[in-house]
């Protein structure tokens, strides 16, 4: 096989195994990370109820200073009512009264029931923060349990990393800008084998030429029909050389 092919088949081995290290790290976080999404939206919740609870502030003081506005008018009626003459003057006093009084009511009333949800909000946020604390100490066994996994694994990347960087300093820049571009969209199926004439990443069959040119390994072949570069192992290149030998 030619050694350029061989290096490229290395590469794509590496970066395989690279990638494929990915997930383990993810899997080892996995309820690590379940429990600060979790802590992160109680947060998110948290600063909601607070949003809330000022909104709550800004309606009672609205609804005190209503109370002290209308206080003041029931104060000036009572004043008006000494000096009333006429009948309908009277009548037009007691219905601007009936009016404020019933304006201090509902402001009274909407207080009271503001203060109730207020105290709803501060009990929620109280449970909410008793719920963070909890997380936090959960995260901390967590990220204490594993950290030396995730860093073993890491370290594993890492080695196998620079075993690629050494193998592709040795290598052609065109063989390896080639590759990479390839390996842009076609990920680590970007060097396939070929299994019953078919390229192993498209799938689509190869026709005899094409495929004879793999067996040989002289060349760097692309797949036709996908771009992928194509390969036979070598066992299996040797049992096809030998088929087509005897017949």
């Amino acid at each position: 096989m030619n050694k350029h092919l061989r290096d490229l088949i290395e590469v794509a081995n590496f970066d395989k195994q690279i990638d494929d290290l990915g997930p383990k790290i993810d899997e080892v976080r996995k309820e690590l990370d379940e429990k600060i999404r979790q802590k992160n939206q109680i947060l998110k919740n948290i600063e909601n109820l607070h949003q809330e609870y000022n909104s709550i502030n800004l309606e009672i003081a609205h609804h005190d200073r209503n109370i002290q506005e209308t206080s003041l008018k029931l104060d000036t009626i009572a004043k008006k009512q000494k000096d009333i003459k006429t009948e309908k003057e009277l009548r037009a006093l007691d219905i601007e009264e009936d009016i404020a009084k019933e304006n201090m009511t509902h402001s009274n009333n909407e207080i009271q029931r503001l203060e109730a949800v207020k105290s709803a909000k501060e009990e929620e946020k109280a449970n909410l923060e008793s719920q963070i604390q909890s997380l936090q100490e959960e995260i901390d066994v967590l990220e204490s349990q594993t950290q030396s996994k995730v860093q073993e694994i890491k370290a594993i990347q890492q080695n196998l990393f620079d075993q690629k960087e050494a193998l592709v300093a040795q290598m052609d820049n065109k063989i390896t800008s080639f590759y990479a571009k390839i390996r842009r969209w076609a990920l680590n199926t970007s060097v396939v084998p070929v299994f019953k004439q078919a390229c192993g990443g498209c799938f689509i069959r190869l026709n005899d030429t094409i495929y004879a040119e793999i067996l040989k390994g002289n060349d760097i072949i692309n797949c036709p029909h996908c771009g992928r570069i194509l390969y036979v192992p070598t066992d299996k290149a040797k049992v096809s050389s030998k088929t087509k030998a005897e017949a």
